[in-house]
C-alpha cells in the first residue's frame, strides 16, 4: 500500500509516517500543498493523509484538485466540529479524522479507505450508462434510473471497478453497514433489482465464483 502524509508540523509528520511504515505501508511525506499536489500527480498513491492547514496551497484547495484521483483521501485537522467534517467531505475527502487522534485509529481508517474500490472521477460513464456521483443520480441511453441507495451504491462501485471483478464481499463491505449479515442474500437481491432497473441489454455480468462486474 503507498501512503502520502501531507502535514505541515514536521515532528508529527515525521511520526505519522514512521508508524504507518512499521503497520507495513509505503510512505511518502511532504509538508506543504504544492508539494502535495506535485507528488499525487507522479504517483499513483492508494491514500492520502491530508491535513486541513498546509502552507502554499491550503489543503481545501488540494483537496478539491484531487477529488477525481484515484487515491482515496482522509482529512487530518484540528477542526473537528460537525461542520468542519461536512465541509470536508463536501470537499471530496473521503474520510475525516481530528486532533489529537489514537494512532491505531488512523491506522485502521487509512487501511479500510485503501481496501475500497478505486475512486472514480465524479462523473463515470459506461457506454450508454452514466454515473453522477456527485449528484447520487444515473442515466441510461438519457433516461433517468430510478434508483435506492444500495442501488445506487452497487452500481457506483461496479462503474468505479473499471470492468475488473468485485466480489460479492466486497458489495457488502462498502455498500453495507457493519450490521449486515455476511450470510444473507441481500447482495444478490439488490443485483437482482438493479438489472431490471437498467434494463436491456444486460450490462453487469455474473462471474461465477468471483463475483461481478460491468
Amino acid at each position: 500500500m503507498r501512503v502520502l502524509v501531507a502535514e505541515d508540523h514536521i515532528t508529527l509528520a515525521a511520526r505519522i509516517g514512521e508508524g504507518l511504515t512499521d503497520a507495513g505501508m509505503a510512505v511518502d511525506v511532504v509538508h506543504d500543498g504544492a508539494a502535495a499536489l506535485a507528488g499525487a500527480s507522479d504517483t499513483a498513491y492508494d491514500v492520502i493523509v491530508l491535513d486541513r492547514d498546509l502552507p502554499l496551497v491550503h489543503g481545501d484547495q488540494v483537496c478539491r484538485s484531487l477529488a477525481g484521483v484515484a487515491a482515496r483521501i482522509l482529512l487530518l485537522t484540528a477542526a473537528a466540529s460537525v461542520d468542519d467534517r461536512v465541509d470536508g467531505l463536501e470537499l471530496g475527502a473521503d474520510d475525516y479524522l481530528g486532533k489529537p487522534f489514537a494512532f491505531p485509529e488512523l491506522v485502521a481508517r487509512v487501511r479500510a479507505l485503501a481496501r475500497r474500490a478505486p475512486s472514480a472521477p465524479p462523473l463515470v460513464r459506461r457506454g450508454d450508462l452514466t454515473v453522477d456521483r456527485a449528484r447520487h443520480r444515473a442515466t441510461r441511453a438519457g433516461r433517468a434510473l430510478s434508483l435506492i441507495r444500495k442501488e445506487f451504491g452497487v452500481l457506483e462501485m461496479l462503474a468505479a471497478a473499471d470492468g475488473t471483478v468485485v466480489s460479492a464481499e466486497e458489495l457488502l463491505e462498502h455498500v453495507w453497514d457493519v450490521n449486515a449479515d455476511p450470510f444473507s442474500n441481500v447482495v444478490s437481491v439488490t443485483l437482482t433489482r438493479l438489472r431490471r432497473k437498467l434494463g436491456p441489454p444486460p450490462l453487469i455480468e455474473t462471474v461465477v465464483g468471483r463475483g461481478y462486474r460491468l
